[in-house]
């Protein structure tokens, strides 16, 4: 049987409260204190939980990096479609988190080496490369950039509309530009 456990709960409530602001705000315009506030927390009581603040972004950073790494261990069998259905699933889900790498850490293609742009980097590189295949033409390369870009702004510029409508509405656009 399992016991409660106040300091997970605790935990919790600020993981979402923190997720939740940083997809409204951002990361760098959303403080301790704020996520406090969202919790009826001390800014004290969430400092001992994650201090620093990159704490609590490395946490919610996680099961994002732990599901992209399993899209992209996934064989579509040259099934582009699929995986597209499949990235634009995965970017809704965390489309917190994506707005926290492309719109606060940013700089990934000047990201020195060891950094979290140089990981954001790596992964983007990745997913384009599903997109394009192997010794893409020009107009693959600018189709697969364009579906990268499509998603990214969609799912970052769209947090406060329900799930669903965008995972819906951003893969059909996303199919149509990949087929164009």
């Amino acid at each position: 049987m399992a016991t409660f456990d106040p300091g997970n709960d605790t935990r919790s409530r600020i993981l979402a409260a923190a997720r939740e602001l940083f997809a409204e705000r951002g990361y760098a315009a959303t403080s301790l204190a704020d996520i406090a506030a969202a919790v009826g927390l001390t800014k004290t009581a969430v400092a001992y939980h994650f201090h620093p603040k990159d704490r609590l972004a490395a946490e919610l950073i996680t099961p994002a990096a732990e599901d992209v790494l399993r899209l992209l261990g996934t064989d579509f069998g040259g099934d582009r479609p699929a995986y597209i259905r499949a990235f634009v699933s995965f970017a809704v889900r965390h489309r917190a988190v994506i707005r926290l790498f492309m719109e606060d850490i940013g700089g990934a293609d000047d990201a020195p080496p060891g950094s979290p742009g140089e990981a954001i980097r790596t992964f983007r590189d990745e997913l384009y490369a599903r997109l394009a295949g192997a010794d893409p033409d020009a107009a693959t390369r600018v189709r697969a950039w364009a579906v990268l870009g499509c998603v990214q702004a969609a799912v970052v510029k769209t947090t406060d509309v329900p799930g669903e409508l965008v995972e819906e509405t951003v893969v059909r656009a996303a199919l149509a530009i990949y087929e164009s």
